[in-house]
């Protein structure tokens, strides 16, 4: 098959998806714009702000799209091959993945923007709220550590001499003063449009141009900000500690709305490479793999390695945490949700490309991030030539921390908002040590486990993020029955990913007896915590369901 057609085919998947089961999905959660959302409701101006919604979805949209659908996908095709990686992306996005998300922003907007846990206090008990609780936040913990470990890794790496260059040019060193200065200039547009009333259309016009130009002024001083892996992985959680605590206006939604032109630009970049660039697909559809097993098998070890590609329990927090206080309208969860994972299946299948155009020998040994920024620059070298090709290195493997970078501090925010949740306090005090706590335990695990750790705590990570989303269908599957409407499009899904997480989960507490390093034994440990707590939430939701034999009023 050539990458056009295959390309071609996922494109129509999706929008028939989008059309037409989000439209009967959407029918069935009843949307009506005559409710008032919580963001009206609750306007604050700080955490409760209605929100246009191509602003929210770009907001929206950054958040949910990290390494998750970048590297899953790469990953897995080296592992499994990509037939079996893009049929599970195309089917999942859709039926599972999108379902996921749409129900879960409608039902946080349905109990007055509350969170997974809430809403599971709420229509399943208090030891089901601490048993979910306890589980998202150790699952949060496990997102921050991939994923700033992704971060600090992309922007470390060694000079190299590139030719007719006229000197040392350092990737890593490029993408790092490039991210810097973008993050700097969310904080600009936050302020000038808070304090000086600067509107979104002037706001577009001078930072989003500006954003492109961080880009190519990295690629000129990428020898200024070397610094050592672990020095990154520090400055990386520091900051986290500090956007989690900022307002939403000065940073998580100027940063978010810049961040989602910028992955705009990458998926029209992958959208030019995929259909114009006149590459070949190069890798096998299928690998010598086992198809069932509890160690390096096709299932289930395809669905959690390709993690947000297909569907993520992280989306139902972003949903319920941010997303829904920002919600104007009931009729904007369609495009915001089901459509921005739609969105994220696309994201997953241009990651899927950036291996494709290599044949398994060139790619041998090659890490996610330097797969994908290499073939975004080879994708945005079709329209802008070879001559460029530093410069669109360092937007390739931006774009990459980009997702990265976006997701992480939103990851914080959720940590503290759920120890505050559990804890009771919501003083500026338990905010700030909830915040400490959130991002200390990473920092601890990331100086711990040294560099590259993301390649070992992927595999749990991708388990525990779909077991929490097999968690959220369940407790919206729940609420729908209590509610007296259908939830057959919520119990399905669920049912599937939790077999599928649990199955991975036993596979990695296996590991644990058998021995190994101290990360394989915390993995383990982790595991049956997980495996414990969800299976303490299933017990509660099972009495839950028998006693909702007849619909509530």
């Amino acid at each position: 098959m050539s990458l056009p057609l295959l390309g071609a085919i996922v494109l129509v998947a999706l929008a028939l998806g989008y059309t037409l089961y989000g439209r009967y999905i959407a029918g069935l959660l009843r949307l009506d714009d005559a409710r008032r959302t919580p963001a009206e409701e609750l306007n604050d101006g700080v955490d409760f702000v209605p929100t246009k919604p191509f602003y929210l979805l770009g907001q929206h949209f950054s958040a949910i799209a990290a390494a998750g659908p970048i590297a899953g996908p790469i990953l897995a095709c080296q592992a499994f091959g990509w037939l079996p990686c893009i049929l599970w992306i195309g089917f999942g996005v859709v039926f599972i993945g999108a379902v996921h998300d749409l129900s879960s922003l409608v039902a946080s907007v349905r109990h007055r923007a509350g969170s997974i846990a809430e809403i599971v206090r709420e229509n399943i008990g208090p030891r089901a709220w601490a048993a979910i609780l306890g589980f998202i936040w150790l699952a949060l913990v496990y997102v921050i550590v991939a994923f700033a470990d992704i971060t600090a890794a992309t922007f470390v790496s060694g000079g190299e001499e590139l030719e007719g260059a006229g000197g040392t040019f350092n990737l890593g060193g490029g993408v790092a003063a490039a991210a810097t200065m973008y993050l700097l200039l969310a904080v600009a547009m936050g302020v000038l449009q808070k304090r000086f009333a600067l509107s979104l259309g002037a706001a577009t016009a001078i930072f989003v141009p500006a954003t492109l130009g961080v880009v190519w002024l990295g690629s000129k001083v990428s020898t200024v900000l070397l610094l050592s892996h672990g020095t990154w992985a520090t400055l990386i959680m520091v900051y986290c500690f500090v956007a989690a605590l900022l307002p939403v206006w000065a940073l998580l939604q100027p940063r978010g709305y810049l961040g989602g032109f910028v992955l705009y630009l990458a998926l029209a970049a992958g959208v030019v490479g995929v259909f114009f660039g006149g590459f070949e697909i190069k890798q096998p559809a299928l690998s010598d793999r086992p198809l069932f097993g509890l160690s390096g098998s096709l299932f289930p070890f395809l669905f959690v390695t390709i993690a947000c590609g297909a569907c993520s329990g992280f989306h139902g927090l972003v949903c319920s945490g941010t997303t829904s206080k920002q919600v104007a309208r009931e009729s904007h969860c369609k495009p915001i949700g089901f459509g921005a994972m739609l969105l994220e299946g696309f994201v997953a299948l241009i990651a899927l490309a950036t291996v494709l155009i290599l044949a398994p020998a060139e790619s041998k040994g090659m890490k996610p991030g330097q797969l994908y920024g290499d073939g975004m620059a080879r994708f945005l070298a079709v329209v802008f030539g070879e001559g460029s090709y530093r410069t669109l290195r360092v937007f390739g493997a931006m774009a990459f921390s980009t997702f990265v970078f976006d997701t992480l501090d939103v990851a914080t925010r959720l940590g503290r908002y759920i120890l505050q949740e559990l804890t009771g306090r919501r003083s500026d005090r338990s905010a700030i040590t909830a915040t400490a706590v959130t991002a200390g335990v990473p920092l601890a695990i990331l100086l711990a486990a040294g560099k590259d750790s993301y390649a070992t705590f992927w595999t749990l990570f991708g388990t525990s993020n779909q077991l929490l989303a097999g968690l959220t269908l369940l407790g919206v599957s729940v609420w729908l029955r209590r509610t007296g409407r259908p939830c057959w499009f919520t119990v399905i899904p669920m049912l599937f990913m939790m077999t599928i997480t649990v199955w991975s989960l036993l596979g990695q507490i296996l590991a644990f007896f058998r021995g190994g390093s101290v990360v394989a034994y915390a993995n383990g440990v982790t595991a049956v915590l997980l495996l414990a707590l969800a299976a303490l939430l299933a017990v509660e939701s099972s009495r839950a369901l028998l006693a909702a034999r007849r619909p509530a009023a």
